[in-house]
This record gives C-alpha cells, sequence and structure tokens, in this order.
C-alpha cells in the first residue's frame, strides 16, 4: 500500500506552495508551519516532507528554525530539502531533527560530494531529489535545467548506495491535473531496486490510487491537501494502512 507523505513548503518561515516551480506563483496558507504539521500528525502521518524554498534559492538552508520546531514538538519523521549544498549544511539539517535530508542540485553540480555523503550517513537519510523540467533535471530552487537526466543520475549514484529518490515532474506541480503514472511505473521497471517518490499533480485521492495501483511505494501530497481536495479525514483512513 502507498505511503502518503504530506509536504509543507516555507517561504519567509511560512507554509506556502508554488504552481510549477514558479516563485512568484506563490500563495500563502498558513502563517504557522508548526500547526500544519501538528494537524498530520495527528492524522496519523508519520513522514513529513519539508521544503525550504528560501534556502534553496539561496543555496543554504534559511528556514532551519522551522525544521527545530516541527522536530522538537512532534514525532514526525521529518524529510528536509532546500539549500543543502555542502556537508556543514548537511549535518545542521541533521543536527536540527531530520530524519533524512533531500539532496538535488548538488547531485548535478558536485557528484563526489553526493557519492561521499551517500557513504557517509548512508541511503537510509540522504535521498536523491530529481527534479525535472522538459525530461532534464533542475537545480538550484528550479530555476536553472542541468544537462542530466534522471536517469543519468540512478545510474551515477545506485552503485554508491542511493536507495530512494524524490522525483517531481515540475510541469505538474500545483497544477493539481494528475501525476505523470507512466514517468512513475517506467522508473520502477528500470530501477526495482530504488524506491520511488512520486511528486507533482495529486489532486484527488483516486491520483494516489493510481499510483498505489502501479506500483509506487510512496507520494508526496501538498496542494491538494491545502485546497480542500484530499481532506484530513482521507489522509488519517489512508494514513493507517500506508505508514
Amino acid at each position: 500500500m502507498i505511503r502518503i507523505i504530506p509536504a509543507i513548503d516555507i517561504i519567509d518561515g511560512k507554509c506556502v506552495r508554488l504552481t510549477q516551480g514558479d516563485y512568484a506563483r506563490s500563495k500563502v496558507y498558513n502563517e504557522n508551519p508548526l500547526d500544519i504539521a501538528k494537524q498530520f500528525e495527528d492524522c496519523g502521518v508519520i513522514f513529513l516532507h519539508l521544503v525550504d524554498l528560501d534556502g534553496a534559492k539561496a543555496k543554504f538552508p534559511v528556514n532551519q528554525r522551522v525544521l527545530e520546531d516541527i522536530a522538537a514538538h512532534t514525532s514526525l519523521k521529518v524529510e528536509f530539502g532546500g539549500g543543502i549544498k555542502d556537508r556543514d549544511a548537511l549535518v545542521s539539517v541533521f543536527s536540527a531533527g531530520a530524519c533524512r535530508a533531500v539532496c538535488g542540485s548538488v547531485a548535478c553540480t558536485e557528484p563526489d560530494s553526493f557519492s561521499a555523503w551517500l557513504e557517509e550517513f548512508g541511503g537510509e537519510r540522504i535521498v536523491l531529489g530529481a527534479d525535472l523540467k522538459d525530461g532534464m533535471v533542475a537545480v538550484n530552487g528550479w530555476r536553472e535545467k542541468s544537462s542530466e537526466s534522471v536517469d543519468d543520475l540512478f545510474d551515477r549514484f545506485s552503485p554508491a548506495g542511493l536507495k530512494a529518490a524524490v522525483v517531481t515532474e515540475i510541469s505538474r506541480d500545483g497544477m493539481l491535473s494528475g501525476p505523470d503514472v507512466e514517468l512513475y511505473g517506467g522508473l520502477m521497471a528500470r530501477y526495482p531496486n530504488l524506491q520511488i517518490v512520486a511528486s507533482g499533480g495529486v489532486g484527488s485521492v483516486s491520483d494516489v490510487e493510481r499510483l498505489d495501483r502501479s506500483g509506487v511505494p510512496a507520494v508526496i501530497v501538498g496542494k491538494a491537501i491545502y485546497e480542500g481536495r484530499i481532506s484530513l479525514a482521507e489522509i488519517r483512513n489512508m494514513s493507517g494502512s500506508t505508514l
């Protein structure tokens, strides 16, 4: 059964959502992300996907205080991404309470460093973030397109101990138009030993069910929750059997 991982994206310490990764198309949903995290915890959720959008743009973690508050005041296992470009930032994120770090840009720009982190911290704690724009991996807050495909990254880092990857289809992110099930199915067929976490496009419980039927082990859900397309009651019902 698929695992539901709610997302909280942070700008200026507030819970927001972007549309197609565009910082100019952001919407504030809550002034206090901790309140949202506690609501997810009450629904039986175990994992939380926390993204520091300011950090992704600044190239270093900016909203680490939010991570500290959620880690200190909930039992949620938080995976944190955004601005982790060097080992010092990585260690600080773990020290602030993250159980897993999602790293994307550094895997493209400094692959040797990412491989070293996999060796030092393990594939259970270091997660590859592959954000796709026109089939290629985007970096630095989704604003730049690299020359790497997701297959390039999987082929490079699987031998180094990569175990999990969050794959986001940027064109669908925040659009509520449905996930690219074919994309995730193809990746799982080619890389059966990797945990592929789907992200982008989920707009309803039926979208989650489609991913589940395709065998995707986990999905990140954000805007669909905040816009009322998926209720907290539905999250609670799904969490009982998925987490």
